[in-house]
């Protein structure tokens, strides 16, 4: 057994918001990988599908995911299950923005879904036909 302690949690900052490791491979030994995702107001985030399931809790705030075309609006205390590779991008509360808790298999990578990076992408996504596990899943 493991205990992660709240001020041993990992905190990577991007554009859109902060995502804390909770639990992961590297953190806690964990066979899965737990994050919360805390997304600034108005936030737009890009693109992208990951190659496994992910589950999604919304804690506060609101968000727009549109998902394979489709649109869902979502609040504190909903919780989404996002299918293996199909398109999916968030849209924060323009005031509130959001908090969420992720969970996803150890392993789990992200890429671009039509295998062109985003002119604006930051550091950390994936670039073009790359795949990568994110910084706050390892």
């Amino acid at each position: 057994m493991t205990v992660v302690l709240s001020g041993d949690a990992r905190k990577t900052e991007t554009p859109n918001g902060v995502m804390t490791t909770l639990a992961s491979p590297t953190q806690g030994a964990a066979g899965q990988a737990v994050w919360r995702v805390d997304a600034v107001p108005g936030m737009v985030g890009p693109v992208h599908a990951f190659d496994a399931e992910l589950l999604w809790t919304w804690l506060d705030g609101a968000a727009v995911v549109e998902l394979g075309g489709e649109r869902f609006e979502v609040a504190a205390g909903d919780t989404m299950v996002l299918p293996a590779d199909v398109s999916r991008q968030m849209f924060a509360d323009p005031e509130r923005g959001f908090v969420s808790v992720v969970v996803a298999p150890a392993g789990a990578q992200v890429y671009n879904p039509d295998g062109v990076s985003e002119p604006d992408a930051c550091d950390l996504a994936p670039k073009n036909t790359e795949r990568l596990v994110p910084v706050w899943a390892r």
